[in-house]
């Protein structure tokens, strides 16, 4: 069954309700008076459609339908959510509210993005709206603090699990909720910071995303505290560092005056530090770094990875009937699988690691690549012989079977730390002139390193397995 949603103004918010929607497969009807609504929503759309669906491995439900509406009343009309996400001003979301209790669905839910504002005042007309407050970029992040009717706060917690997503009721009503309370006060401290000369706008950031904001990914404030508390717990942590909540630490409590000097100041900063890329750049550079701290979450089932597990799990499946050394390291956590084994796509992933190493070693390295010519695979062959773990240390030789012409092919051979061989992974690679996208003879240079390697494994015993292909019925 469709479900419809009207997402009432779609900028940055309202444009991020949009896609996550949408992209769950719910019909989105959006009202925004701004001419440049539409145009602005597809580029939201474009990123969160090569985003999204990454932080999966099941497929997304089909998109629904997105429809723009110059009437807020057809654009009401059945939906089981409306989500307002129109500028702070109260007496605009009153005026807003009025409209989808006169023209909405009488038991459609009412959500208000607000960032500060409290349900009893937007409801002091005679609302029913409750607080549905989400995180940028919308699509991506979880999180959506809801405020508000119990009852309300219940049905919309199962409408937006169903979509992804980890709603909050928060216990009571308050002035900027939970999140940008929280948000407010690092805000403050660091604004200080700034002005008095203690860091810049770039230094403040490195701190966080270096630091305490990964271990606030996934464990947020407390539970980190209470690791650094140690074997004695929390208590410990608590009588160790509480007296410093005494100490002149912050200027929490003593806001600077917002003076065009230090708006300037701030501005000028951040210029300095992002200023040479474009917002939907930042945006792709921040949606990929959260793909992948999200994926890597995945893996524990911890924060915002066990929304996503949780999400997939329910989603249908789909039902379809004397050589060099070119690696040496250890086997990552990230590469094993559910039995604690290395995973086979890795196997592949450390031969291609190989292969790289090995054009590096002919002279097909990044500046050949960058001059418009490179080697393409395709065509591997893997034999998986033995099983490797985390923590394993990984070894590849690579034997050159022939090195003529166009064409590379190559003999790798994974060993574990005794020596024995792990798998085997033949690969054919293909000489390509980058600007033709054709074959090509590699350069001089290139096919002399490579004949020389060629010559030197020339009388090497042959694989026993180059060439073969899969065998069955023994």
């Amino acid at each position: 069954m469709t479900h419809k949603v009207a997402i009432i103004g779609g900028g940055v918010i309202g444009g991020g309700w949009v896609a996550r929607f949408l992209l769950n497969g719910w019909d989105v009807a959006v009202f925004d008076p701004d001419p440049e609504a539409e145009r602005k929503i597809s580029e939201v759309l474009s990123n969160a459609r090569r985003s999204l669906p990454s932080l999966y491995d099941k497929a997304l439900p089909p998109e629904g339908s997105l429809r723009f509406h110059d009437d807020i009343g057809p654009a009401l009309d059945g939906a089981v959510w409306v989500q307002e996400s129109v500028p702070e001003r109260l007496e605009l979301k009153h005026k807003i509210h009025s409209q989808i209790v006169n023209l909405g669905p009488a038991d459609a839910i009412i959500g208000s993005s607000t960032s500060g504002f409290k349900p009893s005042e937007l409801n002091a007309h005679g609302g029913r709206v409750i607080v549905a407050h989400p995180f940028n970029p919308v699509y991506l992040l979880p999180l959506v603090e809801l405020v508000g009717d119990g009852q309300t706060c219940a049905r919309a917690s199962d409408l937006l699990r169903a979509v992804g997503m980890y709603p909050l009721t928060v216990r009571k009503e308050i002035d900027a909720h939970i999140g940008d309370r929280l948000l407010e006060a690092v805000w403050r401290e660091g604004l200080w910071l700034i002005k008095d000369g203690i860091c810049t706008t770039e230094e403040l950031d490195e701190v966080i995303r270096m630091g305490f904001g990964l271990r606030w990914a996934q464990m947020g404030l407390f539970e980190t505290y209470r690791i650094a508390g140690g074997e004695a717990g929390m208590k410990h942590f608590m009588a160790q560092f509480g007296p410093a909540l005494e100490w002149p630490w912050t200027k929490l409590m003593d806001v600077p005056e917002f003076t065009d000097e230090l708006v300037d100041l701030i501005a000028d900063q951040s210029d300095a530090q992002s200023g040479h890329m474009s917002i939907r750049a930042l945006e792709r550079l921040r949606d990929d770094n959260l793909v992948g701290m999200m994926r890597a979450l995945k893996k524990t089932g911890s924060g915002a990875g066990g929304v996503l597990n949780a999400h997939e799990a329910a989603l249908p499946q789909a039902i379809t009937r004397d050589l060099p050394v070119t690696v040496d390291r250890t086997v990552p956590q990230s590469w094993t699988d559910y039995n604690g084994h290395m995973n086979e796509a890795h196997y592949v992933e450390a031969s291609a690691q190989a292969t790289d190493r090995f054009m590096e070693m002919i002279g097909a390295d990044a500046e050949y690549v960058a001059g418009g010519q490179s080697y393409f695979t395709v065509e591997n062959h893997v034999c998986y012989l033995d099983e490797m773990n985390e923590g394993d240390r990984l070894t590849i030789t690579t034997q050159v079977l022939m090195g003529e012409g166009k064409r590379l092919h190559l003999f790798h051979r994974l060993l574990t730390a005794a020596g024995d061989v792990a798998a085997t992974v033949e690969t054919m690679l293909l000489h390509v002139d980058l600007t033709t996208r054709r074959t090509s003879l590699p350069s001089e240079a290139v096919a002399e390193r490579l004949g020389q390697f060629a010559r030197n494994h020339a009388d090497l015993p042959r694989p026993e397995s180059a060439g073969r292909g899969i065998e069955g019925g023994k």
